[in-house]
């Protein structure tokens, strides 16, 4: 019926002008500053930075859709190291070429890297203060909480059914029984789903990510693909070779050159090689990488003490950016006690620049190299097969984390007793202090849905009490 036209006719229209208004590109200094706005604000972990971006870059801004960012996303999860800042390069290489990425990614870190390295700073210097160690007693019950959350928020996305339910249990049987390296753990994973999924495609399926659930929008991105303005983003081996000749020297310089300034047995060209062998095998994210890295800083390197990487985790899930920003604080205090001819404060900035370098500029590489073709690697079955089983082993990984802080945080004297397993609580040492804050920690967390920050500041304080007492 004519009558009935005119509504749906105004509303279509009206979409129309809305559509034109939103897809307007932004100029990179527009670009640049919601990148600032959204590297001040990332604060809650890989899913809260995620919704951040979801919000600013989907829902407000348009910039892009609702399918091609959930599609970026899919492909950053199949790289080692931390996703949202990867996709925050992404779609900033997407609109505005190679500096688009660097602002974009560099913006996501450099906020963050520098709070951790002010905190760094203060923990080193007056870390043994009463008051600052009261505060991380505190804390360090809040990050056991942090990390039982987390393997349950992964597990619950990773874990579909028995074959991956099996996977996280070898995983986590093999990194804390059998004392397997991360690397191995992560290669047998993939190997394990790339073949399986060649055989039994249903069982290796990727479990997704939590994120938006909206219906699928138009953005600015998909105008400019749709008007093929683009060209960037199309493959070529020129460009592949282009973007290995440029990052692989910048990535890997800076621990050639301490190898040869100071030789391989410095904590230089240590912190430099360990790191950057690191942000080779950083699939699931920081909480899956951890403990292997808790256990080289503590027991093979000699660079912490045991509770001291759960004080760095602490500092770490105050501050934006990624969490993988801990291991700034693990070179930060490598090079404060080794530190040489230099100051210490000077040579720990000095460590502390070195590895964010080696941790964050493989993320760049990854991206500028990987992207234009990444619908070559969504379409690949097998592939999508060897990443779920990562993502799955990852849960024990994670597991196997919560263990280790749980042994760290809960008890003061761990003992070996038997020569080639793991070390173990001594149940006599349990400090009721720790394990009762731990349990507020989980209840806070768990069951009121208190968040991660409250939860912090609240067992902080709850800490300064409890260690009076």
């Amino acid at each position: 019926m004519p009558s009935a036209q005119v509504p749906n006719m105004a509303e279509t229209t009206d979409e129309a002008d809305a559509t034109a208004a939103a897809l307007e590109r932004p100029t990179l200094g527009a670009a640049t500053r919601v990148w600032a706005k959204i590297g001040l604000l990332s604060f809650g972990g890989p899913a809260g930075q995620i919704a951040l971006m979801h919000k600013e870059l989907v829902e407000e801004r348009r910039w892009i859709g609702e399918e091609r960012f959930l599609h970026a996303l899919n492909y950053c999860m199949l790289l080692p190291g931390p996703e949202a800042q990867q996709l925050a390069t992404y779609i900033g290489w997407l609109m505005h070429r190679t500096i688009g990425g660097l602002i974009a990614g560099l913006l996501f870190v450099v906020p963050g890297a520098l709070v951790m390295l002010g905190l760094s700073i203060l923990y080193a210097l007056h870390g043994d203060a009463p008051l600052v160690k009261a505060v991380f007693f505190g804390v360090k019950a809040a990050v056991l909480a942090v990390v039982v959350e987390a393997v349950i928020r992964v597990g619950r996305r990773a874990l579909k059914n028995r074959v991956m339910v099996w996977i996280a249990v070898a995983a986590f049987l093999g990194i804390f029984a059998a004392q397997l390296p991360f690397p191995l753990i992560v290669l047998a994973a993939g190997l394990f789903g790339w073949f399986g999924a060649r055989r039994r495609p249903e069982l290796f399926q990727g479990g997704g990510h939590g994120g938006s659930k909206a219906p699928p929008s138009y953005g600015v991105i998909d105008d400019m693909f749709a008007r093929s303005e683009l060209a960037h983003a199309e493959p070529s081996r020129a460009g592949a070779l282009r973007v290995l000749g440029v990052w692989l020297p910048l990535w890997l310089a800076p621990v050639a050159a301490a190898f040869l300034a100071f030789g391989g047995e410095s904590v230089w060209t240590q912190v430099g090689a360990f790191f950057s062998s690191m942000a080779v095998v950083t699939f699931g994210g920081a909480y899956a990488v951890l403990a292997y890295v808790a256990q080289a800083a503590v027991d093979t390197f000699g660079w912490l003490k045991p509770g001291e990487m759960a004080d760095g985790l602490g500092l770490a899930e105050t501050t934006p950016g990624p969490l993988i920003m801990v291991t700034q604080f693990v070179g930060f205090l490598a090079a404060f006690r080794e530190p040489g001819a230099l100051n210490p404060v000077i040579a720990g900035s000095l460590g502390a620049l070195l590895t964010t370098w080696v941790t964050f500029a493989p993320c760049f590489l990854w991206i500028f190299l990987g992207a234009p073709y990444v619908e070559q690697l969504r379409s690949n079955r097998a592939l999508a097969g060897a990443m779920s089983a990562i993502t799955a082993a990852v849960v024990g990984v994670i597991a196997n984390l919560a263990l280790w802080f749980a042994f760290h945080t809960l008890f003061r004297e761990m003992t070996r007793p038997f020569a080639f397993g793991p070390e173990l609580p001594a149940l006599a040492s349990l400090d009721w202090r720790a394990a009762l804050l731990a349990a507020a920690a989980m209840l806070a967390l768990l069951r009121f849905r208190l968040g991660m920050l409250p939860t912090l500041v609240l067992s902080a304080l709850a800490g300064l009490v409890l260690v009076g007492l």
